[in-house]
């Protein structure tokens, strides 16, 4: 069995699965509009939750938040599982494939088959879409990858239920009812932005937000003489695969908000929206830019010219200018009614 599903590639994964599973319904919603719409931009520095023994410092919001909030906006009614037992997981993904709907899930990176080894890496929320079964062998779009891909019944059920930092426990989600879906409409789009500017301006918290990029460029001004110059520069190479290689990471995300806010600014009639998605463009370029410093001083390239402090600095700096950012976009909403 094989669904009529149009695979089309994305730069997130997320983002892509619930742009594909949307255009199956019969809606197409663009990848950056999908994003903006689940509030996507996040940032976050949590050294209470450890990945390959450090600080998990993040980019987006909790995995399958993007989904549960575009369907909600967009009236479209979902299911959500997570399962203890993997045979469980396994019947409930063929029960739901055999009516004809097409499944997303959580699953890990490392063991995906068809993913280059450089690229495998113990990474457990990965978005993919089961979208067909012939014997022993699914059909999975995985929008970060050109083509189609398959993988066994076994395969499948390793990766759904991958060890690790947050293990995603058979973890799937589907459309249960689309019959009421709309496009994507003004108020709707207020809201996600409203949303987006609360999470990254309002949490009280001081690893999220700005201020948990804040917190980050102080915490990485004592690295070296806490750790010492090996442990801070893993430390260093943490952020930078989550920033430039995991899920998009942080130049990336901004790029695609940039994109988000030019297409609200056609649907609200809102010009201002333009100028603040060249603003989050110009703030995608300064997380490029810190990353490209920090890879360097992690290989030692620069010699003593780049150091901790610096790159602190920079952080501050992209700090500033997504909170300016996000306080305009939140005053220009308020007043959108």
């Amino acid at each position: 069995m094989q669904l009529e599903f149009i695979h089309k590639p994305s730069g997130h994964c997320e983002n892509g699965v619930v742009s594909n599973l949307l255009r199956f319904y019969g809606k197409e919603v663009s990848e950056a509009m999908v994003f903006g719409l689940g509030s996507g931009l996040f940032f976050a520095h949590m050294p209470f939750i450890k990945l390959h023994g450090m600080a998990v410092t993040s980019f987006r919001p909790y995995p399958g938040e993007i989904f549960a909030r575009v369907v909600k906006l967009l009236n479209v009614k979902m299911k959500k599982y997570k399962f203890r037992d993997r045979d469980k997981a396994m019947e409930r993904l063929d029960e739901v494939l055999l009516t004809g709907t097409p499944v997303g899930m959580l699953v890990g990176v490392y063991h995906l088959p068809y993913f280059p080894k450089e690229y495998r890496f113990h990474f457990n929320a990965h978005n993919i879409c089961v979208i067909g079964k012939e014997g022993d062998i699914y059909t999975v779009s995985d929008p970060v990858v050109v083509d189609k891909c398959t993988l066994s019944s076994d395969e499948l059920k390793v990766v759904r239920f991958a060890s690790g930092t947050y293990p995603p426990r058979g973890r799937m989600y589907h459309i249960t009812d689309a019959s009421g879906i709309h496009q994507p409409n003004g108020e709707a789009i207020r809201r996600a932005i409203l949303r987006n500017c609360s999470r990254m301006i309002h949490i009280p918290l001081p690893m999220f937000g700005v201020d948990g990029i804040r917190y980050l460029a102080g915490r990485m001004r004592k690295w070296e003489k806490k750790m010492g110059s090996k442990r801070a520069a893993l430390n260093l190479a943490q952020v930078i695969r989550m920033n430039e290689e995991i899920g998009t990471g942080g130049a990336g995300f901004r790029f695609i908000y940039a994109a988000f806010l030019q297409e609200a600014a056609a649907v609200m009639n809102q010009p201002s929206l333009r100028d603040f998605s060249a603003q989050m463009t110009a703030a995608g370029d300064m997380w490029r830019d810190f990353s490209y410093n920090a890879a360097r001083m992690f290989k030692k390239r620069d010699g003593d010219l780049m150091t901790y402090n610096i790159l602190a600095e920079k952080l501050e700096r992209i700090a500033d200018k997504e909170e300016s950012i996000f306080r305009g976009l939140e005053k220009l909403m308020k007043n959108a009614r």
